[in-house]
């Protein structure tokens, strides 16, 4: 049940950051959708680190969610104070180091078509993700590329599945 409250979070708020990147909304706008989902990101890590019965897998979990959920409370950071987004991009570098080789072991341990799409999951995140860092930390001028990217990304990788997950229809 916490994927699917995660995954639907993580659309929203890539929903909103593509319209963003898309010129739809302005920079203070975009801020409390970060702040917001990036807290629950966040509180979701919490509870897998201090429940009951902590495991490795718990852990990896938690951990996983905050590379997200660190981005989107930075996100939300460098709108209200105007910062340039340098820093979040190299974090993405970072972030992309750590979902190829996610997306690599998720595909050799698939075995269901919802572990499959998982591992189509990490591959466009980690796209998704090199794409942010050529925008903010190498200059390229791909904002509306990656606007679509993200809106994309927040129907196949996150609204839909998360939705689909609450609502009972995924395992």
């Amino acid at each position: 049940m916490l994927v699917g409250l995660v995954l639907l979070y993580v659309g929203v708020v890539l929903f909103q950051n593509g319209l963003w990147l898309l010129g739809r909304i302005g920079d203070r706008e975009v801020a409390l959708p970060n702040f917001f989902s990036g807290a629950v990101l966040a509180f979701v890590s919490l509870d897998l680190v201090v429940g009951s019965s902590l495991t490795l897998g718990a852990a990896k979990s938690a951990a996983l969610i905050l590379l997200f959920g660190i981005t989107f409370l930075w996100v939300g950071f460098n709108q209200i104070n105007g910062h340039d987004g340098r820093g979040l991009g190299w974090y993405c570098l970072s972030v992309v180091a750590i979902l190829v080789p996610i997306a690599i072991e998720s595909y050799r341990a698939a075995a269901t078509t919802w572990e499959h799409w998982f591992t189509l999951c990490w591959l466009l995140w980690a796209v998704l993700y090199a794409m942010f860092f050529l925008l903010l930390v190498k200059g390229m001028r791909i904002g509306r590329p990656t606007g679509w990217m993200a809106l994309f990304n927040s129907v196949v990788t996150g609204l839909l599945p998360g939705y689909l997950l609450l609502g009972g229809h995924m395992a």
